[in-house]
């Protein structure tokens, strides 16, 4: 049984989940799964004509949580978020929301689900480009049977929430990408959603632009405190946004964990490689890179444990003194000393290596 420390928040409960999930494509995916007991080998799915798309995965997303899916193309991150949301059919395994089994679930039963529960945004807008901003946000609502006053309210709602007031009656092709986007991810929040699932989401998108939606949706998850499943390919998307990342090869998770244990502690080569290019001042903290305090810490200037190197970068080295780090409660549990921001700004020396 696990205990939370005195004093220790307790941990936010489990709201997505899946366990040994497959999907597999090809003829007779389940009856071989089962044959092998759920233990199958890529020899064996080429052996009988098949496909891996998604291969053994278990994680647990919690409320509130933004949790990153990422990998190359065709890895496999796609297919596993339209598994989680039952868009398409897993092959095996447990997918849980809220406890409940959603591959016990009645079509009826998932449907109310995916209506109340769960919103969707996507690579590409699909807006219906006949409808104004106001009645492409209110669509979910009149699919839902809701009354057009209601309906209507709760979409302007939305529309302010992504600064489009003054646009609702403008059409899609009267709209940049990005207040596309937005007009993309208020319909998504219309329904009010618990678990919001966002599939590279930006990636059509210019980089200023793109930099602007990521800005965009940290302001509405502080205000929301959605449950965030984040799909992308974009290593410094992810360290902006996510909670937690899973990185995904062939199908498998190879490696969940923060953004900075991730790039501090790789998995495996592959994980090494994919972050090898990764700003680390932009990553790893003070904490991450600290080493013991000295009798003089309480004399030094401090910084936070959480704070990103990139932040304090300058003013340590201007400085050419240690700093005392110190935790949230102001207690001073380490120092980080020039030479080791030194060595993650230029990629050697032990902060390179934390």
């Amino acid at each position: 049984m696990n205990k939370t420390a005195p004093g220790a928040a307790s941990p936010r409960p489990v709201k997505l989940s899946c366990h040994n999930l497959w999907k597999v494509f090809g003829p007779n995916a389940a009856q071989v799964l089962a044959s092998h007991g759920g233990k199958v080998t890529t020899a064996d799915l080429e052996r009988a004509h098949l496909v891996g798309a998604v291969r053994n995965v278990s994680i647990e997303v919690r409320e509130g949580e933004t949790f990153i899916i990422m990998g190359l193309s065709g890895s496999g991150k796609s297919t596993l978020v339209r598994c989680l949301s039952r868009l398409i059919e897993p092959t095996a395994g447990e997918l849980n929301v809220d406890g409940q089994d959603l591959l016990k679930a009645t079509e009826a039963e998932l449907i109310d689900i995916r209506r109340h529960k769960m919103g969707m945004v996507f690579q590409h807008f699909a807006l219906l480009p006949h409808l104004n901003v106001l009645d492409n946000v209110a669509f979910p609502l009149l699919i839902q049977g809701v009354d057009r006053k209601t309906r209507e309210e709760r979409a302007m709602q939305m529309i302010e929430l992504v600064s489009l007031k003054g646009r609702e009656r403008r059409f899609p092709a009267e709209l940049s990408g990005g207040q596309q986007q937005r007009v993309g991810i208020a319909r998504s929040l219309a329904v009010e959603p618990e678990i919001w699932f966002l599939d590279e989401p930006f990636s059509a998108l210019d980089p200023l632009i793109r930099r602007e939606m990521q800005a965009e949706l940290i302001r509405l998850q502080n205000v929301l405190k959605k449950t965030i499943v984040f799909i992308t390919h974009d290593f410094d998307e992810a360290i902006r946004l996510a909670d937690r990342i899973a990185i995904m090869k062939d199908g498998e998770i190879i490696q969940i964990g923060k953004p900075e244990e991730v790039v501090s502690n790789p998995a495996t080569d592959y994980v090494a490689k994919f972050t090898q290019d990764v700003n680390r001042a932009r990553v790893l903290s003070a904490g991450g890179i600290m080493m013991p305090a000295t009798a003089a810490a309480p004399s030094l200037r401090r910084v936070k444990a959480a704070a990103k190197i990139e932040s304090f970068a300058a003013e340590i080295v201007e400085s050419g003194t240690s700093f005392a780090v110190e935790d949230a409660s102001g207690n001073i549990i380490g120092e980080v000393a020039p030479r080791d921001v030194i060595g993650v700004l230029t990629g050697k020396g032990r902060g390179a290596e934390a």
